[in-house]
């Protein structure tokens, strides 16, 4: 391989690692709906779910733009204080806390676009789900409303 070959190989390599953080990654969107169970009636969603600590790490970052009756779903290994930022993302989010049971247990609304303060769920959770910043509240979602899917509670 001549050195030049090894020069543009060389250039290749450090382009896609260091371009591949700022790529969002969207995961295949779950055909079955989430339902939030709220005082004034259900409120269905489609979701990404993010199963794997690689998932769970990208997240949303990276994106520009989620259709309104859309989220991620985050499900951890084990009921636990979780802690969430907002680094490399571009969209303001909602963050919905769920217990194991599926309950809502906190919800930071409108968290801010790549700041890396962190966002704490304050007691445990099993499952966070984004939504759009700004979502939550003129949909009637609040604490103590139940969410519904099948990757929650198995």
């Amino acid at each position: 391989m001549g050195s030049l070959q090894r020069l543009a190989l060389i250039f290749l390599s450090l382009l896609v690692f260091f371009a591949a953080p700022a790529i969002a990654k969207v995961l295949p969107t779950d055909p079955e709906p989430l339902v939030i169970e709220t005082g004034s009636g259900p409120v269905e969603f489609s979701v990404e779910l993010a199963l794997t600590p690689a998932d769970r790490a990208s997240g949303l970052m990276n994106r520009t733009s989620m259709a309104a009756d859309h989220g991620m779903l985050f499900k951890f290994d084990q009921t636990r204080k979780v802690l969430m930022w907002m680094k490399n993302t571009p969209l303001p989010l909602d963050m919905l806390f769920i217990d194991e049971s599926g309950t809502v247990v906190r919800i930071a609304e409108r968290t801010e676009p790549y700041s890396e303060t962190i966002i704490p769920s304050v007691s445990p959770v099993r499952y966070v789900l984004e939504l759009n910043g700004g979502t939550a509240s003129p949909r009637g979602i609040s604490v103590g409303d139940l969410v519904r899917h099948r990757a929650i509670g198995d």
